[in-house]
């Protein structure tokens, strides 16, 4: 959208799917698919053209590549679990701080920190951008 002013404020009316209120439950919703590592359920939050990038691992998909992707990492960590810490919800926009829990490669587990953000669109999610710890995990059976 272009502006006359570029320091005016897009004052259009939110779409109710996307307040800060309906978002809240959304996350919830999203975030309970992923402990139950539900692909499907999961993929019905995402926009069609969703873009899923773990910026920390340098990987990024988008569109129909992202089921698989996230089926892959269940594959890979099939005790995959996350607690979250905070949730930030504004209209049309969540940032959810997470604490993730897993066993390693070598058999340990281990957890790490993260934050995921969230740009909405008509209750889907159009991005899911992560930022996270995994690669300095702290082992919790030492």
């Amino acid at each position: 959208m272009s502006r006359a002013h570029p320091h005016e404020c897009d004052t259009r009316p939110v779409n109710t799917l996307d307040s800060a209120a309906a978002l809240e439950k959304t996350i919830e919703r999203y975030n309970s698919a992923w402990n139950d590592h539900d692909v499907d359920t999961i993929l019905t939050f995402h926009a069609p053209r969703m873009v899923f990038e773990n910026h920390t691992a340098g990987e990024q998909v988008e569109g129909d590549d992202v089921g698989p992707h996230i089926a892959r990492i269940f594959e890979n960590a099939p005790d995959l679990a996350f607690r979250g810490r905070r949730l930030y919800a504004r209209d049309g926009l969540v940032v959810s701080e997470w604490t993730a829990t897993a066993t390693n490669r070598e058999g340990r587990r281990v957890e790490w920190d993260g934050i995921d953000v969230f740009p909405f669109e008509n209750g889907l999610i159009l991005r899911k951008d992560v930022y996270s710890s995994s690669h300095r995990a702290r082992v919790l059976d030492a």
